[in-house]
């Protein structure tokens, strides 16, 4: 399975910021929008992923407040990124080696979507199940040992 699998089941919906706005403004966007990232952009080029990671060390280092802060200094700005034709082992090892929890996914310098440990998870299910029920299925179809040897 590949991550271009993975976008199409997961759909299109994109959350992007630019390093401009304020902290405090991606946080109401990402609660708003119940995402656990934004993709931070500018001159429509990924320069940056903003997760709520940075945001909560972000709002400890400035004694608990959002106050002052913009996503530019809060960003990550060398986030680990995969294209859609990454395979989904490659993605499941590079967020465990490296600790993300999301992965935009760049094509051709284009941002076409962001892949999160919990849509990684759900692949990985969702193909178990998959194989569980091909192989019950082969299983339950399986010739009786009197049935072959009468064949």
């Amino acid at each position: 399975m590949k991550v271009r699998d993975i976008l199409r089941l997961k759909g299109q919906a994109l959350y992007t910021i630019t390093p401009e706005h304020s902290l405090g403004e991606a946080a109401a966007a990402m609660a708003e929008n119940d995402i656990g990232s934004l993709v931070v952009m500018a001159r429509e080029r990924v320069v940056g992923i903003l997760t709520f990671r940075e945001v909560i060390q972000a709002a400890v280092r400035n004694g608990g407040s959002f106050e002052g802060l913009s996503v530019y200094r809060s960003m990550d700005p060398g986030p680990m990124i995969c294209t859609l034709e990454t395979e989904l082992d490659e993605v499941r090892r590079m967020m465990l080696v490296h600790h993300a929890r999301y992965l935009p996914v760049i094509d051709n310098r284009q941002l076409m979507g962001v892949i999160s440990f919990y849509d990684v998870a759900r692949a990985v299910v969702d193909s178990q199940n998959l194989e569980n029920q091909l192989l019950k299925a082969y299983i339950r179809d399986w010739p009786e040992e009197g049935d072959a040897a009468a064949s």
